[in-house]
């Protein structure tokens, strides 16, 4: 028989999604254009030229999604409000039509016993707001405030952990300086360094606006963070991966916790020409010690590993790398391209409590990519998924035995969806979706998930 590591009696296990993947419904009842449906209707911004105009259409059939979830056994899930369907023009004029839908999706949840995690922003912004320069300009500061009290005061009651913003890096970097999310723009590190301030300004600005409008409630932030190494000890391949984790992990963490803006990713930027000054014109007097409001907990969204090789290496420091990828096979690797690598999550798990002092962490996100459909017994067989939970879910239990506060783990995803700019192609889901029919389809991850949750515990197989 094997052995089950079982977890904390109050653990709580459940699934994510986020609006714009899994909605559709994109005009429905007054809702407004966001920047994702003007990026997914750009030419040659998405895969196969894919659009979120239907994605799950689960803005109809949510009923049925949730009826799925009470059959998966989930205790919690985690999803997000879509700004324009509450603020057609980003601010101003409430659409009601948009609060009735997540008034009668929370009060679903809330029968299946369900408890609702809900994340405010999860990249979606209101195409008005994006005109008029969106994140990079301070007004869309005050623009999420108002939106934060409409939607607090309207599900504060039934509604008690509440996300101000999901994974700020990725709209920093790949909004502003890669393109490949929305709003597309490349190449300008002033605007994304903007765009990030004003991000994390607003989620300390929204936490005292949350507690007042929803009182008991826990608030936090979701934050992304790979495992990264370096390929040598090379100076090269250090500097590197110090530069990576400078701007796509500590500008965010450091700065949350009173330690301001990493002074050598500004001073790297500079040198680099990608930046004039260290000095941000942008950062108001008061801003930096705004920004370290005190938070109930931190959300982890991690995937995969990445090892860092510079090609920039001086041959008299040519050292023998040290750390390899493993083999790109499908045991090893995901449908996305990432390394499947479970220690990691202990490394980052480890280095947020340990480093920050964080009160409480929630796994946020956590999934993998693969495309099996259904079989001729019109199952979906996915193997793949489980070993990659298990292997992840039995690092999270090593996390709790080391004392670090994990008390909740979200899988990533609820259901096969629109995955941004790969379009319809990637699968995260437990629940295999037929794009053309909607049809749903519990996969043997789903039901696998819900022995987990049953016995609050995961075997040691």
């Amino acid at each position: 028989m094997s052995t089950l590591l079982k977890f904390p009696d109050h653990f709580l296990w459940g699934a994510a999604t986020a609006s714009y993947q899994i909605e559709g419904g994109w005009q429905a009842d007054g809702k407004g254009e966001s920047i994702w449906d003007r990026f997914s209707h750009t030419p040659g911004k998405i895969l196969n030229g894919e659009t979120g105009d239907v994605a799950c259409d689960h803005y109809n059939r949510f009923k049925e999604d949730v009826r799925l979830m009470k059959e998966m056994g989930l205790q919690t899930y985690r999803f997000s409000i879509a700004w324009s369907r509450i603020f057609p023009e980003g601010r101003g004029k409430v659409n009601q039509a948009g609060l009735n839908f997540y008034s009668e999706l929370i009060d679903e949840l809330l029968k299946a016993e369900i408890i609702p995690f809900v994340t405010l922003f999860h990249w979606d912004l209101p195409q008005p707001l994006q005109d008029e320069g969106g994140w990079t300009n301070r007004s869309t500061v005050d623009a999420f405030l108002e939106y934060t009290d409409i939607v607090t005061k309207t599900f504060g009651g039934r509604v008690k952990n509440w996300i101000t913003h999901n994974e700020p890096s990725v709209v920093t970097y790949l909004g502003y300086v890669y393109g490949d999310h929305a709003p597309g723009i490349k190449d300008d590190m002033p605007a994304a360094l903007a765009a990030a301030h004003h991000l994390m300004l607003s989620h300390a600005l929204a936490l005292p606006i949350i507690r007042k409008n929803s009182p008991g409630c826990e608030a936090g932030i979701v934050l992304n963070a790979n495992y990264l190494q370096p390929a040598s000890r090379s100076r090269a391949d250090l500097q590197l991966l110090r530069e990576r984790d400078g701007l796509w992990v500590r500008w965010f963490l450091d700065a949350l916790h009173g330690r301001g803006y990493a002074s050598d990713v500004l001073s790297s930027l500079v040198a680099e020409g990608k930046i004039p000054s260290t000095q941000l014109e942008f950062v108001q007097p008061g801003d930096l010690e705004t920004i370290s409001e005190p938070m109930d907990f931190v959300g982890l969204n991690f995937y995969n590993r990445d090892v860092v090789r510079s090609d920039a290496i001086p041959e008299e420091e040519n050292l023998p790398q040290t750390v390899f990828s493993q083999p790109k096979d499908e045991v090893n690797w995901t449908e996305m391209g990432w390394e499947v690598y479970p220690e990691g999550l202990l490394h980052v798990l480890a280095r947020f409590y340990f480093e920050y002092q964080i009160p409480k962490i929630y796994i946020t996100e956590n999934g993998a990519s693969y495309s099996d459909g259904p079989g001729p017994d019109g199952r979906v067989h996915d193997e793949r998924r489980i070993a990659y939970l298990r292997e992840h879910f039995k690092v999270a239990h090593q996390a709790i035995e080391m004392g670090v506060p994990l008390a909740g783990y979200f899988v990533w995803s609820l259901m096969d969806n629109f995955e941004w700019a790969w379009g319809y192609r990637q699968r995260f889901g437990l629940v295999w979706v037929n794009y053309e029919t909607q049809e749903r389809i519990l996969k043997d991850s789903a039901l696998w998930y819900h022995q987990v949750i049953r016995q609050n515990g995961v075997a040691l197989k």
